[in-house]
């Protein structure tokens, strides 16, 4: 009888194991390397029991290079785009920022010049004349500390050193990736600094629920809780303005296919060669976690809620990808097949007093808290 109820057990084991699902993970000697000095690492974390994801993680910027989500039918794709080696992340001639933490101030910062408590800086250009997701350096293309790692969760952390691409201040700063039982990637961040200063982290990472490399995402459907955007000029600078959405292609209170408007005639998809703009979140309570888009991709059933604490979402179309570069499986990075909805603080808003404020100072702290959560609709 003894024998009998270990080979039982043993059997239920094996059809357990057979039954866990086969994901193409990135190896991790692939990141094991060192850079600058420090030592890089690529680090797998999964949702504790009962949940359903699988996601690695690097210390090269802080970022995501692979998620993987089931569909309908329980097959996993890994949904976000990425390399599969340090190396092409470190001399990539195609696309930076895949995955990464964004910082110290995302998105863009007119001409690269501001003002804090009446003093200027400048700052280096790398965007049409303009500074973006933290200037050359900025934090994703720095190696950061490990700070914290379990089977399901895992933080990195950064000393972002006065003058570093001309930004005041040191700035400490801490990111947390968890993955939870119901499925959700949480991304909480936490800095300090000794000198008032403008912070606006995000992460980078660039979704397609389909699968890296497996299509369109011009038939997903895309509602986003913002009544307003903020224009921008040919740059993709923020006009100053406070624009409603009634009437234009850009009211996503409703769910609707990204590829339904985007070649409507509009001058500011026109500016962003589709979307690439900021929603102005319609907030019920300042510094709460809410709901601010549901992102569903009817082929899988694949659906991603987005909840943050930030004023803004980005929503970014992938209108500049161009087939070039390829991902982890091979598969090119084509144009419009996968998309950034980023959560921040508005662009440029440093330079604009009517947006929300972006200064940190010494007796202050950033927080921000980011949630993934993915499902699937039958």
């Amino acid at each position: 009888m003894k024998k009998n109820l270990i080979l039982a057990a043993a059997a239920i084991l094996l059809a357990s194991c057979c039954n866990a699902p086969k994901l193409n993970l990135v190896a991790e000697e692939n990141f094991a390397d060192t850079l600058d000095g420090k030592k890089v690492g690529l680090y797998t974390i999964k949702s504790p029991k009962g949940g359903h994801l699988t996601m690695q993680a690097t210390n090269f910027g802080c970022r995501v290079v692979s998620l993987f989500a089931p569909d309908r039918n329980g097959q996993y794709e890994d949904v976000i785009l990425g390399y599969d080696s340090l190396d092409k992340y470190v001399h990539n001639t195609g696309e930076r920022f895949l995955g990464p933490t964004v910082g110290p101030v995302a998105n863009r910062i007119a001409a690269g010049r501001f003002s804090v408590d009446g003093k200027d800086y400048t700052l280096p250009l790398n965007n049409n004349g303009q500074t973006l997701h933290g200037g050359l350096k900025g934090v994703d293309l720095v190696v950061w500390d490990l700070g914290e790692k379990t089977d399901s969760s895992v933080s990195f952390v950064y000393l972002h050193d006065k003058g570093l691409d001309g930004f005041p201040g040191d700035i400490v700063v801490q990111v947390t990736y968890t993955l939870t039982a119901d499925d959700a990637l949480v991304i909480t961040y936490d800095a300090l600094t000794d000198e008032a200063t403008p912070m606006n982290f995000s992460n980078h990472s660039i979704f397609n629920l389909k699968g890296e490399g497996n299509g369109t995402i011009l038939d997903n459907e895309l509602q986003i809780f913002a009544s307003a955007t903020t224009p921008v000029d040919e740059f993709l600078i923020p006009t100053g303005e406070i624009a409603p959405v009634e009437g234009t292609p850009f009211d996503f209170r409703e769910p609707h296919t990204i590829g339904e408007r985007i070649e409507a005639d509009d001058q500011q998809l026109r500016n962003g060669n589709g979307y690439d703009h900021n929603w102005v979140l319609d907030r019920k309570e300042a510094g709460a976690v809410e709901l601010a888009a549901v992102l569903y991709e009817p082929a899988s059933g694949r659906e991603m809620k987005v909840y943050t604490d930030q004023p803004g979402l980005q929503f970014y179309a992938g209108n500049f990808f161009d087939g070039l570069s390829n991902g982890k499986n091979g598969k090119p990075f084509n144009f419009r097949e996968a998309l950034a909805l980023e959560t921040q603080i508005f662009p440029d808003a440093i330079n604009h007093p009517n947006f929300p404020n972006s200064v940190i100072r010494p007796e202050g702290e950033y927080l921000q808290t980011c949630i993934y959560k993915f499902g699937v609709r039958k």
